[in-house]
């Protein structure tokens, strides 16, 4: 069953599990053949339900000790934008869409977002344009990201946040 899974981390991002389970965003996903969708909401307000989304197999959590396997079980990642969640995507090897809170004050993952996406490694939108990235995605066009050396990706960051 091709399945998405979202995770949000360890935060709060009511608006993206919101969008997320919207009848129009629902039908993108179907469109591309998902069938099964997977929430981590973290420290959220909005616990969806199994029955709120009639047309897709819907499962939501807060947390677990590890979403590894609910990563490697997926087709697809959509994440928030911090670093943690998307090395873990892209380190299993996982098309990533990232969702950028743009409400953020200091907005560093967009940042990282943008360099991440520069470098071909996932795909990155708002919540406002996410029915039309899931309807325009390319997901072959995406290079598969190196786990690099721990000290390498702590360069890479310092460059994407501006640090260097």
């Amino acid at each position: 069953m091709k399945t998405v899974f979202l995770t949000v981390g360890t935060t709060s991002f009511d608006e993206l599990i919101e969008t997320i389970t919207r009848s129009d965003v629902v039908q993108a996903l179907k469109a591309r053949g998902y069938e099964r969708l997977v929430l981590q909401v973290g420290r959220g307000n909005v616990l969806p339900a199994a029955d709120s989304c009639p047309h897709i197999e819907l499962e939501a959590f807060r947390f677990k000790d590890s979403i590894a396997e609910d990563v490697r079980q997926a087709d697809l990642v959509i994440s928030h934008a911090g670093a943690g969640s998307c090395l873990e995507a892209l380190g299993a090897g996982k098309p990533l869409l990232v969702v950028v809170n743009d409400r953020l004050m200091d907005n560093h993952q967009l940042e990282l977002a943008q360099q991440l996406h520069a470098d071909s490694h996932l795909l990155y939108c708002t919540c406002s344009t996410l029915t039309e990235t899931l309807r325009t995605m390319d997901l072959a066009a995406l290079q598969p990201f190196r786990p690099p050396q721990t000290k390498n990706f702590a360069n890479f960051l310092d460059k994407a946040l501006g640090l260097r």
